[in-house]
């Protein structure tokens, strides 16, 4: 089957209108689908289209608020408590990434806890957002069950991903996201819509069986990377994104795939730092040197330097997808084949 080519900007408006059609706000979808979008682009394909499936699924139930306005509250001089009201996560990222982008530099450092949440999709961007307006930052995230603390045969972690990003002078910001399990519950879903196979050493079926059916691993648990060190990296990760927001635990949490049973309701936390009066000024210089100290080495190669490609190579080619999948976005969006 053929792939098809659109422009960044027809995968948007194409992904937004199938999301209005499920019972999305406008404003609401368009910031959900440039989300989706961003993260195809940066070749991120399992937090990219082939999530509109479920997102829309959610919606459509009522699973999701895509009409949810999310709300801030000042709870201390750098702290902020976001709302998202069962919405998706996007709206409330962007509330918190605006206010810390106000609030960090008078503070030195902030930090918003949100709550009340959803899928926080491709971190890499929200926290790439705050470096490209001169802040280092954090973003932890707590997911619905998928990972077994180290000796143990039940999920009570998600994958729980860490995000980092940090300014540079002339360069785009350096930006480190990354998943505490082997891999993100999305490549398998990938894996799973397309029928193909998994490695062995990524997951465990229902049964504690290593296993290489996508399908059989998303009903299973995944295992951590690093063995019992990301098995407490995800502990921790636990705690600062649920438990100090004031949200769901991952063994709490209902699946970010189907569009049965009540909203997620899990946490993201984003840390900004000021680190330009946190370092006398030498920030950008120290992070020059370190970058330029790894990129001497033959053979290493600096996170994100693959998104990056990736970009290059959609702003020349544009966004390629499979037919089928583009076919499932008209019908979802509610056009015809030949428009």
């Amino acid at each position: 089957m053929n792939d098809v080519t659109l422009s960044a900007d027809d995968l948007r408006e194409l992904i937004a209108e199938a999301l209005v059609r499920h019972n999305t706000a406008p404003d609401n979808a368009a910031l959900v689908a440039a989300a989706l979008v961003a993260a195809e682009t940066d070749g991120q394909k399992g937090h990219g289209v082939s999530r509109v499936e479920s997102y829309s699924a959610q919606s459509a139930s009522g699973k999701v608020d895509g009409h949810a306005v999310p709300s801030c509250e000042k709870v201390g001089a750098a702290a902020l408590r976001v709302d998202a009201a069962g919405g998706f996560s996007f709206p409330a990222l962007d509330l918190a990434m605006r206010e810390l982008i106000a609030l960090t530099p008078a503070t030195g450092i902030a930090v918003a806890a949100i709550h009340r949440s959803h899928h926080a999709g491709q971190m890499a961007a929200h926290v790439e957002r705050l470096a490209e307006a001169g802040l280092v930052a954090i973003m932890l995230a707590n997911t619905p069950k998928a990972m077994a603390p180290w000796g143990g045969g039940e999920g009570t972690f998600g994958t729980n991903p860490i995000a980092f990003a940090a300014p540079r002078q002339d360069s785009p910001p350096l930006v480190i996201d990354l998943s505490l399990s082997k891999v993100a519950r999305g490549k398998m879903l990938v894996a799973a819509q397309k029928g193909e196979p998994i490695p062995d050493d990524w997951a465990r079926d229902a049964d504690g069986n290593p296993t290489t059916d996508a399908e059989a691993a998303l009903q299973g648990t995944l295992l951590p990377i690093g063995d019992a060190k990301g098995a407490a990296l995800a502990l921790m990760v636990e705690v600062l994104a649920a438990a100090v927001s004031g949200a769901a635990l991952a063994g709490e949490a209902s699946s970010f795939f189907t569009g049965e049973g009540e909203p997620p309701g899990v946490g993201q936390l984003l840390i900004a730092i000021d680190p330009g009066s946190l370092s006398g000024g030498i920030f950008a210089e120290r992070l020059e040197t370190l970058i330029a100290a790894i990129e001497a080495q033959d053979g290493a190669r600096l996170p994100g330097t693959r998104r990056l490609d990736a970009r290059r190579r959609v702003a020349q080619e544009g966004l390629t997808i499979p037919q089928n999948q583009y076919e499932h976005l008209l019908e979802k969006a509610g056009r015809n084949r030949e428009e």
